[in-house]
């Protein structure tokens, strides 16, 4: 006996379109790159040890670089998130960003390792951040349309798990391809650092070439038939009208709050967690690298097994449950003194990292009102950018004050029970399947 139609097209909104999904995840695979291999481990330590006068004045430029675009994406991300809104289809602006944020590290091919090329790196650099935050903010709107409300968790972890994996498999590509190859490919001249330097068009290639199955076989929201002129005067007034109304989403802005606070202390984590090992450990760089690597695959296998649970018991109680982990293995990082207690529960903690990521995408993806869902992505951007200072500052303060990185690290579990306890009285919406 054949289906009725229409419980045929109710199951199948509850279907996941395999392909999609897939397309959307490899995405996450696509754009890991960039923060790992430019902005990480690679490039950045070019920057600092080569291309700066100094490597103490290349962290304060590097560092200032990051300030910098981290405010033009905190100003910039709601009003675009608006206006691609206003618009309807994502994936135009995605595309864009997609490409800029590729081009430019592709250009970072002509930094050559003397002080002249310090402005020119920076500069790109930050237009790559900006454009890769930017792209980012589309990227993560698009999941509520994508998928059915009872996969979001599910999707969305996998998705971080998958970047997670793509970041290292990049790493792993330049690094054994090109920079620790005793003997080049391609003619390469390790005494201009092009070994080093090609890093960033490897970069660009890797991240367009996994990105195009999403423009191909994701699906957008339906155009609007709005000329850009009329997109962008009804994206500022919708902006404006919602930033008047506030109130209406006080909950929406609850979790924001919650969010910025213990994002804080996630990124103080991964910002100075390297620089912890080698002071308080005695870690040689190499050491540092390989932690660094074992930390990122703890965070994406976290971040992959926590998905079902985010779908089974909720993205916020899987919010929850990892900072609660984040504290706990936290304390003990800081209390341990052997290496290898260190390394155990150091691996435990980051087994928490990649839910408290994942389930925070999938939280505001069934928050978010599906018409405002990209601009609600731009202050969901915002609440990741707004404060960012505040954990290096507070960390820094401690370090000084009581002359121990243990008692600055200390800094990053109050913001890990602070954003929890903010968190608490968030609640929890689903959006229905397959809205768009």
């Amino acid at each position: 006996m054949s289906m009725p139609t229409a419980h045929k097209e109710s199951a199948d909104k509850e279907r996941l379109d395999a392909r999609a999904v897939s397309a959307w995840c490899l995405y996450d695979w696509a754009n890991s790159a960039v923060p790992t291999v430019i902005g990480t481990f690679v490039f950045s330590a070019y920057y600092t040890r080569a291309v700066a006068e100094n490597v103490s004045l290349g962290t304060a430029q590097w560092s200032w670089a990051l300030t910098a675009s981290a405010v033009v994406v905190a100003l910039a991300s709601p009003v675009l998130g608006a206006i691609a809104d206003a618009a309807g289809p994502r994936k135009p602006w995605l595309l864009v960003f997609t490409l800029l944020s590729a081009l430019g590290c592709a250009a970072l091919w002509f930094v050559e390792p003397r002080p002249a090329y310090v402005l020119f790196a920076l500069v790109t650099y930050g237009l790559v951040s900006v454009c890769f935050e930017f792209g980012v903010v589309f990227y993560n709107a698009m999941l509520p349309g994508l998928v059915p409300g009872k996969f979001l968790g599910r999707v969305s972890g996998w998705g971080w798990g998958l970047g997670y994996a793509g970041g290292l498999a990049c790493l792993s590509a330049v690094l054994l391809g090109f920079v620790q190859t005793e003997q080049p490919p391609f003619g390469l001249d390790r005494e201009t650092a092009e070994h080093v330097r090609v890093v960033g068009p490897f970069t660009a290639l890797w991240f367009v070439l996994f990105a195009l199955p999403l423009f191909f076989l994701v699906p957008d929201a339906a155009s609007r038939r709005l000329g850009p002129a009329a997109a962008v005067r009804t994206g500022l007034a919708t902006l404006l009208q919602s930033l008047r109304n506030i109130r209406a989403y006080a909950n929406i802005l609850r979790y924001l709050v919650a969010r910025m606070i213990y994002t804080d202390g996630l990124n103080t984590l991964f910002a100075f967690g390297g620089i912890y090992a080698a002071g308080s450990f005695g870690m040689e760089i190499d050491e540092v690298i390989v932690f660094g690597i074992a930390l990122n695959v703890t965070a994406g296998a976290g971040a992959a097994l926590f998905a079902w649970v985010d779908d089974w018991i909720g993205a916020k109680r899987t919010v929850l449950i990892a900072l609660a982990g984040l504290t706990l293995f936290g304390a003990g990082v800081l209390v341990v003194e052997s290496k290898t207690a260190f390394w155990v529960l150091a691996m435990a903690l980051g087994c928490f990292v990649g839910p408290a990521q994942a389930a925070s995408r999938s939280l505001m993806a069934g928050l978010a009102p599906p018409a405002l869902r990209t601009e609600m992505f731009g202050l969901y951007a915002l609440s990741g950018k707004a404060t960012a200072f505040m954990g290096p500052l507070a960390l820094g303060a401690l370090t000084l004050a009581f002359d121990s990185q243990r008692a600055g690290m200390a800094s990053v579990l109050v913001f890990f029970v602070l954003g929890g306890l903010l968190l608490l009285p968030v609640r929890e919406a689903r959006p229905e399947a397959g809205a768009a």
